[in-house]
């Protein structure tokens, strides 16, 4: 049958590299690799699973996997059949497998046979279907459906993935990112930040459910016919061992990433000549840990900011411009990026602000939430939330955030979500989750827990009940009960004026 392969598709991008670089590899974890001719007929084959499962272009398929092989042909197998996917951490516990599910609508979602409890348990809640991927018997599952060979034709603004991203009120949302936005934003991180060739190998240890994973390394990779090397849970150690022996091009990191390399006791061991780009993303990296890795390693660090709803680049330090270590650098081509006060009107050169994005890469809204969507695009620009200035040459800095998102080693974490976990515990009266700094993670979660008159609780029976319920990166490790939380005149908690105890230590 013939390949029809539309232009807007993103999945179209593995098509044209198989039939360019088909015996390239295109996906490897360890010693074992996937070629993009493989990669292309096994997603032909995953795409008429799904037809056959009675998929239609347009539903919603969750992907429950860590980074592997099979997140890969999954989510390019979706894509084909022309399914939005909505990536989902692997470590997320019933109840949270249940709402994403849910709230999308999804009826169908692939899951990992570590995580299959978990998984199978909230497919359940949702009135969903799970697949569970065991690498072992996973190969033959794809092997016996019937291949749907076409790529289905998908216009710009069709959604692709919904991105479930952090909030200040209410539940994680769903950003709708579109073909046309995450093609766009390949396409200038392939072209413009990373210079892709087919030569490169691309260090994939960034989570690939997140925006930055998807766009800059597997999605980078499918377009240009690089290799991503995989490493599904981050440890410095296994990092620089895949740098040196899989001969690395591309290492794309969030700030503690960098941070653990430089702690490996026998780096000057490993071989990473091959390095010739690193880009950082997800939080905003101290200066001194970029200027000791180009020191260790000789490597230049380029470092960006973006967020779920942006696709996610929305700037940069570009390799032909000035750099300048501690800005997240000028907005990439075709978007806009300006800092406005609280009414919305532009500050001078040099003040704070908030800063607001407008372009191609701009999601096309928050999933069935008209309302937080008005609140978020006004006439195109959206507010972002994080507070930063431009100087004279247009070059943007973060200087604070506005939202009250907790980043937790490059994770991001809610935390009104946690709270409301908290609260459920019978003994809690009010609880307030902030983040505390963290010498490697960024942040560190806790919550400060007042109890009702008569109840009792300890502090590691509250966060043993939150542990429990929640993907393991967002529970608190520090836990303090107070008399009261310091609270304004109308009765709201003021999370700035919470103080831990001198001897709080890890729990």
């Amino acid at each position: 049958m013939r390949k029809v392969v539309p232009a807007v598709n993103l999945a179209s991008n593995v098509v044209r590299s198989a039939s360019t670089h088909a015996d390239r590899d295109a996906l490897r974890l360890g010693d074992s690799t996937v070629s993009y001719r493989q990669l292309d007929q096994d997603s032909a084959h995953v795409a008429g699973l799904l037809r056959d499962r009675g998929m239609r272009p347009g539903d919603r398929v969750g992907i429950m996997l860590p980074n592997t092989p099979e997140f890969g042909l999954v989510y390019q197998s979706v894509l084909r059949a022309g399914g939005v996917v909505v990536p989902m951490n692997p470590l997320l516990k019933a109840r949270e497998v249940a709402y994403y599910l849910s709230d999308s609508g999804a009826r169908l979602m692939f899951g990992w046979h570590a995580m299959a409890d978990e998984a199978e348990t909230g497919a359940k809640q949702a009135e969903a279907d799970a697949i569970i991927v065991d690498p072992t018997g996973f190969g033959g599952v794809v092997a016996s459906a019937r291949p749907e060979a076409e790529v289905v034709e998908r216009d710009d603004d069709d959604t692709a993935v919904i991105l479930y991203t952090s909030g200040t009120t209410g539940h994680p949302k769903g950003a709708e990112l579109t073909h046309s936005s995450l093609s766009r934003n390949t396409e200038i991180v392939c072209r413009e930040l990373l210079e892709l060739t087919a030569d490169d190998v691309i260090f994939g240890g960034l989570p690939l459910f997140h925006a930055f994973g998807q766009t800059c390394t597997l999605n980078a990779a499918a377009w240009s016919g690089a290799c991503v090397t995989l490493l599904p849970r981050f440890d410095a150690a296994q990092a620089l061992r895949i740098l040196a022996d899989h001969r690395v091009t591309i290492f794309e990191a969030v700030p503690t990433m960098y941070s653990a390399l430089l702690s490996v006791p026998d780096r000057d061991g490993y071989d990473v000549s091959r390095l010739r780009r690193c880009i950082s993303g997800g939080a905003a990296m101290p200066v001194e840990v970029l200027r000791a890795f180009e020191s260790a390693f000789g490597c230049v660090v380029l470092e960006g900011y973006g967020l779920s709803e942006t696709s996610p680049v929305a700037s940069f330090n570009h390799p032909e411009r000035e750099r300048k270590p501690g800005t997240i650098g000028t907005p990439v081509r075709g978007v806009q990026m300006r800092v406005v006060d609280k009414t919305g009107n532009e500050v001078p050169q040099g003040e704070t602000g908030e800063i607001e994005i407008k372009g191609h890469n701009v999601m096309k809204g928050y999933w069935r939430r008209r309302e937080e969507t008005a609140a978020a695009i006004q006439d195109g620009w959206f507010r972002t939330g994080d507070i930063g200035r431009v100087d004279e040459d247009g070059y943007f800095s973060i200087v604070d955030r506005k939202k009250d998102l907790i980043i937790r080693g490059g994770y991001n974490i809610y935390p009104r979500e946690i709270e409301e976990v908290m609260y459920e515990h019978p003994a809690v009266a009010e609880a307030a989750v902030i983040g505390l700094p963290h010498p490697e993670l960024g942040e560190e979660v806790a919550a400060a827990v007042t109890l009702k008159p008569g109840a009792s609780a300890t502090p590691d029976e509250l966060r043993d009940h939150v542990k429990r319920q929640v993907a393991a990166y967002k529970y608190p490790r520090k836990v303090w009960i107070v008399d009261a939380l310091p609270k304004t005149s109308t009765g709201k908690i003021v999370k700035r004026e919470i103080v831990p105890p001198d001897d709080l230590g890890d729990r």
